[in-house]
């Protein structure tokens, strides 16, 4: 046993990573309700071997934080739209022998029912398989143990993600800021 899942043990956690070790993927993280979730996420994964980038807000990216989470494989997002992130986050993918990349698709640790799609597009540009990370606070659970494959509409890919992370029942930190949670109240 590694030192992350002595951690995660240690506070009770439990990690169900069950998907093959992939060379490359997206791993679609939800919920994100706390910034927390960045830190049991990174210790699960490491728990069972694997490494991972992430993305996350570019304004968390200033020294010293930035040296820190470059080297733990953080990709800044600017908060302008418009930006040519995807693209280069294909190209990655594409020049990688082996890429991991974990992705929270509410974008927020708010409430959001509008979902992220650029990852479906990064995924099916790339050619790489999404696997399915849920953090359940009620349960201390960490599951990855499912892969989606992008068909071209980001519509329909979407509402099956989000079926799916309804149907897991899982709990965030803040439940109520989970639009996908039986008790949140989503505005779209």
């Amino acid at each position: 046993m590694n030192l992350s899942a002595r951690i995660l043990r240690w506070f009770g956690w439990t990690v169900n990573i069950t998907v093959p070790d992939y060379p490359k993927c997206i791993i679609c993280v939800a919920p994100h309700t706390s910034n927390w979730d960045f830190i049991i996420g990174k210790l699960a994964y490491a728990a069972v071997g694997r490494h991972a980038g992430f993305l996350m807000k570019q304004t968390w990216f200033m020294p010293p934080l930035s040296w820190i989470f470059r080297a733990m494989g953080g990709i800044p997002v600017p908060r302008k739209r418009g930006s040519s992130l995807s693209a280069a986050i294909i190209d990655k993918f594409n020049a990688s022998a082996t890429m991991h990349l974990a992705i929270t698709p509410e974008g927020t640790r708010s409430l959001n029912a509008k979902w992220r799609t650029g990852f479906l597009h990064i995924a099916r540009e790339a050619d790489v398989p999404i696997t399915l990370g849920v953090i359940d606070y009620r349960t201390r659970t960490v599951t990855i143990a499912d892969t989606f494959r992008p068909t071209g509409d980001a519509d329909a890919d979407m509402a099956a993600i989000k079926a799916y992370y309804r149907s897991t029942g899982a709990e965030g930190r803040r439940p109520h800021l989970f639009s996908e949670y039986k008790h949140a109240n989503p505005k779209d």
